[in-house]
């Protein structure tokens, strides 16, 4: 990962074209299988692998996060390293969150299956990005994949 990916947010994890302004999905399996499919196709993996594996974890405890956001996650052979995807749902989705929030924010992220360190250090970096007061917001005002890019990066600042 490059000088980026230890720079402020998780802007260094993201695919390229690895934001979704809107992703069009309006239930958690369906937003689980357009993220696998979408990952599939920047990563040269399996779809069927990706969302398999999501559901499997998904299955083991939810992944949202709280305050309207979730964080699938995954480890997969054929990674080198950890990625992420951003995807905002066109209307908030029940994720069975423990704060009972639906969720709208969502970011994917896969690891590699042999290296548990670096995923859990991508996750703390997601998941303290997210708990930055202003980041949230800010993903929901954005007009396009590059401001919530700019967000996540550290670099626009609303306030709710």
């Amino acid at each position: 990962m490059g000088q980026h990916a230890t720079s402020a947010g998780f802007a260094g994890l993201l695919l390229p074209d690895g934001v979704m302004a809107e992703l069009p999905a309006f239930g958690r399996e369906a937003v689980l299988r357009a993220l696998a499919l979408a990952a599939s196709a920047r990563l040269d993996l399996p779809a069927f692998q990706l969302h398999e594996r999501l559901r499997i974890r998904e299955a083991l405890g939810s992944t949202a996060f709280g305050g309207g956001a979730a964080i699938p996650h995954a480890r997969l052979p054929g990674l080198n390293q950890c990625v992420a995807m951003l995807a905002r749902l066109p209307q908030p989705i029940d994720w069975q969150a423990s704060d009972g929030q639906p969720v709208d924010i969502v970011v994917l992220l896969l690891s590699p299956d042999n290296n548990s360190a670096d995923h859990l250090k991508a996750l703390a970096r997601i998941s303290r990005t997210l708990r930055d007061p202003a980041t949230v917001p800010a993903l929901r005002a954005a007009q396009d994949a590059a401001a919530m890019l700019a967000a996540v990066a550290g670099e626009t600042r609303v306030t709710a």
